[in-house]
């Protein structure tokens, strides 16, 4: 059975079908009196990837996705939206989207481009209607439930009687946010895991590079500041503009935990080194705020030996108590990267104590916390940490290379999706400090390498084997203990297509053309440089539907903040040395076959001195005194800002590579490549080559697989 029914609630399994969660939930939701029903990817923690126990909407839509929002309207309402479609139908000749066909059981799911392929093959379409967030015919959420908010009322209303006139500026609520105490999906779901309780482990400081004591002074240093923006540099902290300083910061996303206290976990969340908690820091307490058992290792309690531990679930009340202790405090919170609960705990509401006399400031100081920008720019160890990581992923995917080639071409056995998944991580399984991947591989041979984030399953409808006749676009990272890895390549052992060879070799020349980028500091954010990686494909009149890059942790989460490379300009976020960033451009035909090539990338400067100057700085100032930088930031002394850059002192960044894993040369059209491009290329090679070769035995198939890999391009 996949269905209980209680005195009160009907229960369902994960296994039970569209139409009993659905019916299961509408029950709640009519107990409930409500009428639309969102439910979001995220846990309380806003995470990318979440634990099994949060992972409501893919329990409840059977969509896989990172991405999405379910809304559900109640039967009532659902019937009363199908019947209005149905009548404008019949206005509009019969035309409709998809969400008009929907017949009038349906819930939706709202998701972007990177997933449209795989929701419309996961979502059962007697049900669930997609909708395709990003496109102009698409509704927002917020836009569409205020639309179904306006035909019910009208629909609804009282007609004016014989004489009567209405008012001249009435306003109606027509809808209203209701929060409901128990999760809904909770209350059904039955068979719902438990929450994880992976312990904590102390991140070395040979990796972590400074001490939690120190970013605990650096974020303090920011809080007198207002909530200023930490730099990368630790000798000085930038404050936007003159603000009340803050007496608490809030950190509440996973990675912001664990990059501050030097801790990593493995468990809570598949795939991110991340633990269930959250972090406080005032003046005179740093706050952990997690379950018991996560930190009951000996060296874990000595590492936060001076660090006061609450129960999870204390977090909004402690808030409360700090704003309500005194009304100077000021909470430092980032509202956009926090729970509804916690954002509502603060007080934000002006108020005037006497006619004439100004308002209380709000106890909220909302805006980017001081850790985000530490993580961004990396430091030196944990630059170097992540260098290493991807070397020794580079003899990895060697080996895995020369076992894939050999089985396909040599021994003429077709391999599963699922198979080579398991073989590659295998492959990373054997270097030192690898813990697990860093997110699900995506191994998608021939139409399946167009779904962008595709997961290979066996038994599955979607499974695919690799021959000689179909490409296969592979997409996979791994987690060690000093760094974190993400790379894509896309190979093909038989003879492509021409249409394919043209869109492969376009999306490489996007790659080069971006990595080859020089800019000035201070001034370029992601957005400025994402036409260079789409000029090729633009010239085609092809392009791709994601971003072309994104920020990628130290030995932390895989997808990391601030910065991007995208079309979308609203991200103004500055690229600043210190930051690794992924470069992967590509081409996807749907039903057909993807393309995707991707590098990690580290921020540099162009002249090296500069790079040596600017880590000798900041390292001379992290091991400054700390009593007297707390003496001048108390004293407001100016001494410390930033030079103001004077005309001649303009520096240049540019990309240096750290994925160190080869590309396949046979699948190029040279007609369309540049010297200049094909220097890039053997010169990359030789990189991998002398980087990565050390690494294999001499004779092995490894190291034979990597000597042809990387060997110059033949040029005609």
């Amino acid at each position: 059975m996949t269905t209980t029914t209680t005195s009160t609630t009907t229960t369902v399994t994960s296994s039970s079908k569209a139409s009993e969660k659905l019916a299961a939930l509408r029950q709640c939701m009519q107990a409930s009196g409500i009428d639309i029903y969102l439910v979001p990817s995220d846990d309380p923690h806003l995470s990318e990837y979440t634990p099994a126990a949060y992972q409501r909407r893919s329990f409840l839509t059977n969509f896989g996705g990172s991405a999405g929002t379910a809304v559900i309207p109640s039967e009532t309402a659902a019937a009363a939206m199908a019947a209005q479609e149905q009548a404008a139908n019949g206005i509009n000749d019969g035309s409709s989207t998809d969400a008009e066909a929907a017949p009038a059981t349906s819930a939706f799911l709202w998701t972007d481009s990177r997933y449209w392929n795989e929701a419309g093959l996961q979502l059962d379409s007697s049900h669930w209607v997609l909708q395709k967030q990003g496109l102009p015919s698409t509704p927002s959420i917020a836009t569409w439930i205020a639309q179904q908010a306006v035909r019910h009322y009208q629909e609804t209303k009282q007609p004016l009687k014989d004489g009567e006139e209405a008012e001249a500026e009435e306003v109606v609520l027509i809808g209203e946010l209701v929060l409901v105490s128990e999760n809904l999906v909770d209350a059904i779901w039955s068979d719902r895991p438990a929450l994880p309780l992976s312990p904590f482990r102390v991140h070395p400081l040979d990796y972590a590079g400074v001490s939690w004591q120190d970013k605990v002074q650096r974020v303090r240093e920011a809080m007198r500041q207002g909530g200023a923006a930490a730099t990368t540099d630790a000798a000085s902290v930038v404050s936007i503009k003159k603000k009340p300083p803050a007496t608490l910061a809030v950190f509440c996303t996973l990675d912001d935990v664990a990059y501050l206290l030097n801790l990593r976990a493995q468990g809570d969340i598949y795939t991110a080194p991340v633990g269930i908690a959250y972090a406080t820091v005032s003046m005179d307490q740093v706050c952990l705020y997690c379950d018991p058992a996560k930190i009951a290792s000996p060296e874990v309690q000595q590492h936060l030996e001076n660090v006061t531990l609450r129960p999870y679930d204390a977090i909004a009340e402690d808030i409360v108590a700090h704003c309500a202790a005194s009304k100077r405090n000021r909470v430092w919170l980032d509202q956009s990267r926090s729970n509804y609960a916690i954002c509502q705990a603060i007080p934000t509401t002006s108020t005037t104590l006497k006619q004439g006399q100004p308002p209380r400031q709000p106890q909220l100081l909302d805006g980017q916390n001081a850790i985000v920008p530490m993580k961004a720019c990396k430091n030196r160890a944990e630059l170097e940490g992540m260098r290493q990581a991807h070397i020794v992923d580079g003899a990895a995917m060697a080996e895995f290379m020369a076992w894939l080639e050999d089985t396909v071409v040599n021994q003429g056995r077709a391999v599963s999706e699922v198979e080579i998944d398991q073989q590659l991580t295998g492959c990373r399984a054997k270097q030192p400090g690898f813990l697990e991947v860093s997110f699900e591989t995506i191994a998608g041979v021939g139409s399946n390498g167009a779904i962008i984030h595709y997961r290979a399953k066996d038994p599955s409808d979607l499974l695919k084997y690799l021959d000689t006749n179909n490409p296969i676009l592979i997409d996979s990272g791994g987690q060690y203990t000093y760094g974190t890895t993400d790379v894509t390549r896309t190979w093909h052992f038989g003879t492509a297509t021409p249409e394919f060879r043209d869109m492969y070799t376009r999306v490489l020349k996007g790659n080069i053309g971006l990595d080859s980028m020089v800019f000035p500091e201070h001034t370029t954010p992601g957005f400025v440089l994402d036409v260079f990686a789409r000029k090729w494909l633009w010239e085609a009149g092809r392009d791709y539907g994601h971003g072309t890059g994104h920020g990628v942790g130290a030995a932390l989460n895989v997808h990391e903040g601030p910065m991007s490379i995208s079309p979308k300009w609203a991200n103004k976020e500055i690229l600043k040395k210190g930051m690794v960033i992924s470069n992967e451009p590509g081409f996807y035909a749907d039903g057909v076959y993807g393309v995707r090539i991707e590098n990690l990338l580290e921020v540099r400067y162009v002249k090296d001195e500069d790079n040596i100057k600017a880590e000798e700085e900041n390292a001379a100032a992290a091991a400054a005194n700390k009593k007297d930088k707390e003496q001048l930031a108390a004293n407001g002394d100016q001494s410390k800002k930033p030079k103001v850059a004077v005309p001649g002192e303009k520096k240049y960044l540019k990309f240096s590579k750290l994925t160190m894993i080869p590309i396949q040369k046979n699948l190029i059209i040279m007609d369309l490549m540049s010297k200049e491009e094909l220097d890039w290329l053997d010169s990359y090679h030789e990189e991998v080559l002398a980087k990565v070769g050390p690494l294999l035995p001499k004779d092995s198939p490894a190291m034979t697989w990597l000597t042809k890999a990387c060997a110059k391009i033949e040029r005609t």
